[in-house]
């Protein structure tokens, strides 16, 4: 295990439609790579907004931890001793699927960084990626995505769950139009 964290403690801030930052990709390369140079038998991608250019979202950088067949305690213990922590509020996800939070200053700037921590033959991370690729080829789905993003927050949700829920519906029209609809029950509400 890694002899120092890199990640701060996580802070809650509401809710927000912020531009893209570029820096959010190395955001994730950082992790990823302090990841899988302790967990070689891991993948990280980054998923989420902060993944897809252009695109405007909560400025957390969301990672999937893909582990092999076993090594989900590796896997939190990792993170755990990256200084990663359990999440307390929002989508609250089972330690069998767990998702931990923490902050990594960048070039002076803090970003807030999810990992979620999911099998690597789990049928969820072709939802995640195909999700991922909608949005990152069409303008069209990026800017409605944005625009159900900036309406949700007018109309003035300010509690996490809620906001993930009301862009559930989005996501499942995202994924029909990808055209694999069997993806549907993947996605949390």
């Amino acid at each position: 295990m890694p002899e120092k964290k890199i990640m701060s403690p996580y802070f809650l801030q509401p809710p927000a439609c912020l531009e893209y930052d570029p820096r959010a990709a190395e955001v994730a390369q950082r992790v990823a790579q302090a990841i899988t140079s302790v967990l070689p038998t891991a993948t990280v991608e980054h998923i989420g907004s902060t993944a897809v250019p252009g695109c405007a979202g909560k400025g957390v950088v969301d990672l999937m931890l893909l582990y092999p067949e076993g090594q989900l305690e590796a896997a939190r213990d990792l993170l755990d001793s990256l200084g990663f922590q359990q999440q307390t509020v929002g989508h609250l996800f089972p330690e069998s699927r767990p998702m931990r939070i923490g902050a990594l200053e960048h070039q002076g700037n803090t970003f807030r960084v999810h990992v979620h921590v999911i099998a690597a033959s789990s049928t969820e991370v072709a939802a995640l990626r195909t999700f991922r690729e909608r949005l990152r080829a069409d303008p069209q789905t990026r800017a409605a995505y944005v625009e159900r993003k900036r309406t949700i927050l007018a109309d003035g949700v300010t509690d996490y769950k809620l906001y993930t829920e009301m862009k559930g519906s989005f996501v499942r029209q995202a994924l029909v139009a990808a055209g694999d609809p069997s993806l549907l029950p993947l996605i949390a509400d």
